[in-house]
């Protein structure tokens, strides 16, 4: 929301420390403490909120380092979360213990940012559509 909306330094800085605890354990955990620099709850569900954002700055400044960012969240989260059948879910990531599940919102959003990331940024015409909490298109009528 903050690149949408035009604050993109706040988005810049926000981006910045997501990606610096990412880096942290190679995966984000579900929460962290900032303060303390620890994990509060150690899963990963593959949510993707990090990527979404990745995405909307790269789209909003064409700044390369926000594709470079992508590459590496793609490439941990391949690494870390790719079993023979799909993707997992991960109940600890400092371990990298895997669990038996995927929600559904890995396809809709978390990939479907992944492939806008790295698309031709003319692909999405913000004038044309906005996405949804979950990821989807709608047609501007305003």
């Amino acid at each position: 929301m903050l690149a949408f909306s035009g604050d993109l330094d706040r988005a810049r800085r926000l981006q910045a420390s997501s990606f610096k605890m990412w880096n942290l354990y190679g995966i984000e955990p579900e929460v962290f403490d900032y303060k303390t620099t620890r994990v509060i709850a150690s899963a990963y569900h593959l949510r993707p909120e990090i990527v979404e954002s990745t995405y909307y700055l790269y789209h909003y400044t064409r700044a390369p380092e926000y594709r470079q960012m992508g590459t590496k969240l793609f490439t941990d989260f391949v690494q870390y979360c790719r079993t023979d059948s799909g993707y997992a879910a991960l109940e600890d990531i400092v371990t990298k213990t895997k669990r038996d599940e995927m929600e559904s919102f890995v396809f809709a959003e978390t990939f479907k940012y992944f492939y806008l990331l790295f698309a031709d940024p003319a692909v999405v015409d913000f004038d044309k559509v906005v996405f949804n909490t979950e990821a989807h298109p709608l047609r501007r009528t305003w």
